[in-house]
């Protein structure tokens, strides 16, 4: 069975830099795509980007263009986040995802998919 925990959130200031991670336990992330999505309060939940199990990276939201990243290292089973420049509406939980039908294809957000248990970041100052 597929686990995913996210770490890396906490509090950092107005243009600061946080990497989040997406780890896997229990299974090997080599033929899964991973997203990142996030939710603020009061807020739908929002999916902010996506790789591949090729590396192929998917930008969803073009308010994080040029300020985050989504990387891969199989060898570590981990997907990172690389935030930087990050501004008070980037606060929120944000949570790595897998398809649980086809993990080849990018999470749609199902509720039934793979999800880890979120980590908050916080941009405030």
């Amino acid at each position: 069975q597929l686990q995913l925990v996210e770490s890396g959130g906490g509090l950092v200031q107005p243009g600061g830099s946080l990497r989040l991670s997406c780890a896997a336990s229990g299974f090997s992330l080599d033929f899964y795509a991973i997203g990142w999505f996030r939710q603020a309060p009061g807020k739908a939940r929002e999916a902010v980007y996506c790789i591949t199990s090729r590396g192929g990276r998917i930008r969803y939201l073009d308010s994080v263009e040029g300020r985050f990243t989504i990387s891969r290292d199989n060898a570590k089973n981990t997907v990172y986040l690389q935030m930087n420049s990050l501004k008070p509406e980037d606060t929120a939980v944000y949570y790595c995802a897998a398809d649980r039908r086809d993990g080849t294809y990018c999470p749609k957000g199902a509720d039934d998919d793979y999800w880890g248990q979120g980590t908050q970041v916080t941009v405030s100052s």
